[in-house]
């Protein structure tokens, strides 16, 4: 029966036993075995061989095997090959067997915070002495005796008492003003400074301790 069945037609199709049992759904076929799978969350995986089918109407695959045989000689993970008995292929499926174990460890991450502060910057006086020389123009008298020239004639009288004569002396002061000007300038600048620092800290990984395996 089963060399006359179309199986690109059976996947996906309802598979049932002998005695009626439910087998599940017709998933794929390969090296003469008809792979067929049982459950949605549990799933039970089926190869059966091919000459085990006894019937397809297109709806459905009867197998001419039961539950139990097909759980007992035909349950299993992967296709068989042609010459490999299904004892083989569980014995293979356990030598496969591992398990997976993943190891952590923890790493440094590390960020960037901007810090604020202030820098002060204070303008304060600062008294000095400066000495300018000035000069200065003053008046002085002096006396100069010398013999008249041309009429010596004259109408005015000696005078008969002492006489102050006043003669205006002119001279020149200093007189100081301060006027504030600017001097110089200071600019002040920012600038990025970029330094290295190492940062320590310990991390925790994990092993296998494989002393009492």
């Amino acid at each position: 029966m089963s060399s006359t069945i179309n199986w690109n037609d059976a996947i996906k199709k309802e598979a049932r036993g002998s005695n009626d049992e439910d087998f599940g759904e017709v998933q794929d076929f390969s090296n003469g075995y008809v792979f067929v799978q049982k459950g949605i969350i549990n799933k039970e995986k089926f190869f059966i061989p091919q000459e085990k089918v006894e019937s397809f109407d297109g709806d459905i695959v009867r197998f001419s095997i039961s539950a139990e045989e097909a759980a007992s000689k035909y349950q299993g993970e992967v296709f068989l090959e042609p010459s490999q008995s299904m004892e083989e292929q569980t014995s293979h499926s356990e030598v496969k067997d591992e398990v997976t174990v993943p190891l952590t460890e923890e790493r440094l991450d590390v960020n960037k915070r901007v810090e604020e502060s202030h820098t002060t910057i204070t303008k304060e006086p600062v008294t000095e002495t400066k000495t300018i020389e000035v000069p200065v123009t003053h008046e002085e008298v002096s006396i100069e005796r010398r013999q008249p020239t041309g009429d010596t004639s004259t109408t005015q009288e000696p005078i008969t008492s002492r006489e102050d004569i006043e003669i205006p002396l002119k001279s020149e002061e200093v007189e100081v003003s301060k006027t504030p000007y600017v001097k110089e300038e200071v600019v002040i600048k920012k600038k990025p400074v970029t330094e290295t620092r190492q940062v320590t800290e310990e991390i925790t990984s994990e092993q296998v301790n494989t002393a009492s395996m």
